[in-house]
């Protein structure tokens, strides 16, 4: 630490020798700093203040009918976007100031010159826009913020318009494409059913449970069939015991109409048992135990009987009741026999064209898919078209947002720059801390030995003593009188500053 105070001290006593020079540098300094801070140019600002109004009764009158233009995202990219080369060159225009570029060089330099003179500032939330510009011509400030704040609300209103007009050229393209797509979807629909108008599946129907009812109806019909063969042969079995003329050892039954009838019925209940359940069954025992019963009852009174004579056959009302019975029975057994005849065909040819159902359900349900497709896109296109009418009608109606001036631009009448007082302010320090600077760079490239502490530091020799300078009376009032001197230059110095300083606050 004594060390630093040493050196501090060496390079004051230097600095202070060669004080001139630091007078001298800072008079220079400050001389010409504030020459050029007084040649600068005064920078005169103009602004203007909007508020764009976005709240309109539209809004919730044409929501779910058409897209709602974003107001607020619009005129807040229009504020960003302000400042764009295009703008900026469209502002030079309505100003004239393109008249003083002549070359490409200064075109440029005067539209970096533009871009860093404006400021553009706002709040998203109330919508207030600010528009400033700085520029030594009060008129020309003016004149740019006017034009870029009609730039600002042209741009924010846009050309909607003419979006939603090439919107709808493309959505009306897309319809026609559509269209044919549809056309060719249905035509295609039409000749594959045409086509295959008998393999088609039928409402809530396919070939699966096609093939399974109809196999339920052959079922049916052959057991109606095994019925009414049954029924048949019972009535020939008792025309054939009529006929027949009976041994007296072996005696036919005569025919009894009423226990043949019980002895039929019992039989086709047996017979239907037996499709069902096994000869186990309490049912199926039961039937065959009255059965038996009706047999051995008909054959008891086939015993009591005596056959009747072949003169007296053709003349028996039972005997021609059995034929006409018999006739009966045999036409129902040709029907019965044609429908199991018609059902094993159309089983036959189901089971035929059941192989290639399932690869023609698979082609309709495409060609229903892609149909459905095409018109849901259609629809949704033709749809979009009117909601692309709509829209453009209302982004080019000025309903949408109302753009108010709240301070309009006006032509300024006193500078908002340069701050001269702070900046002569910087000149004179700057000029004080130069001189002194440039005293103590003086006593670096000139340096004397001012102690003998310096000169036992600079040689590293033993000093034996020192001898003391004995002034005389001349250079006594000579040193007196250049101390006044560099005490009085200072005070001017001082004074010039503090004159310029209340010249400049006055004016």
């Amino acid at each position: 630490m004594e060390e630093l105070v040493t050196q501090l001290q060496s390079l004051l006593r230097g600095g202070w020798k060669y004080r001139w020079y630091a007078v001298t540098i800072a008079w220079l300094v400050a001389a010409i700093g504030f020459i050029v801070v007084y040649k600068l140019p005064d920078n005169y600002q103009s602004s203007a203040r909007v508020f764009v109004d976005t709240q309109t009764i539209l809004k919730p009158l044409l929501a779910g009918m058409t897209s709602i233009p974003n107001v607020e995202q619009q005129v807040s990219i229009m504020s960003r976007t302000l400042l764009s080369r295009p703008n900026i060159e469209r502002v030079m225009r309505m100003v004239d100031l393109d008249i003083t570029a002549n070359t490409g060089k200064d075109r440029e330099k005067l539209i970096e010159n533009v871009i860093a003179s404006i400021k553009i500032g706002g709040t998203v939330q109330n919508d207030i826009y600010t528009i400033s510009y700085n520029d030594p011509n009060p008129k020309l400030a003016k004149d740019v913020v006017q034009a870029f704040l009609t730039i600002f609300v042209e741009g924010s209103f846009g050309d909607k318009k003419q979006d939603s007009a090439k919107a709808i050229v493309f959505i009306d393209s897309q319809i026609k494409i559509y269209e044919e797509k549809l056309a060719a979807a249905e035509n295609a629909l039409k000749d594959f059913k045409l086509k295959n108008m008998m393999m088609l599946p039928r409402t809530g129907s396919d070939s699966g449970s096609k093939l399974m009812d109809l196999t339920e109806s052959l079922n049916s019909a052959k057991l109606e069939l095994s019925e009414a063969e049954q029924a048949r042969d019972a009535i020939k079995k008792q025309v054939q015991a009529v006929e027949m003329p009976q041994k007296s050892e072996d005696v036919a039954p005569l025919p009894n109409p009423e226990l043949d009838e019980r002895i039929a019925t019992v039989t086709k209940n047996l017979d239907s048992l037996r499709m069902q359940f096994t000869e186990q069954h309490p049912d199926i025992i039961s039937s065959k135990r009255l059965l038996a019963q009706l047999e051995a009852r008909k054959a008891e009174e086939a015993k009591n009987r005596k056959p009747p004579s072949e003169t007296t056959m053709a003349a028996n009302p039972l005997f021609q009741q059995l034929k006409v019975s018999l006739s009966a029975a045999e036409a129902r057994v040709a029907s019965m026999r044609a429908r199991v005849e018609e059902y094993n065909s159309r089983s036959s040819r189901l089971k035929a064209l059941s192989i290639a159902a399932p690869e023609i359900e698979s082609q309709l349900a495409q060609l229903n898919r892609d149909y459905l497709i095409n018109k849901e896109n259609y629809e949704k296109l033709v749809a979009s078209r009117e909601s692309a009418k709509l829209s453009g009608d209302l982004s080019a109606t000025t309903e949408m947002m109302t753009f108010r001036v709240i301070d309009p631009p006006t032509m300024p009448l006193t500078p908002v720059g340069p701050n001269r007082l702070r900046l002569f302010s910087i000149v004179f320090v700057g000029a004080l801390i130069i001189g002194m600077l440039g005293a103590v760079l003086m006593s670096k490239i000139r340096p004397t030995f001012l102690s003998h502490i310096d000169l036992l530091e600079a040689t590293g020799l033993p000093i034996l003593g020192t001898v003391s300078m004995n002034w005389t009376e001349g250079e006594k009032t000579r040193r007196k009188r250049s101390l006044y001197a560099f005490g009085m230059s200072s005070f001017v110095l001082l004074v010039f500053y503090v004159g310029v300083m209340a010249t400049m606050y006055l004016k």
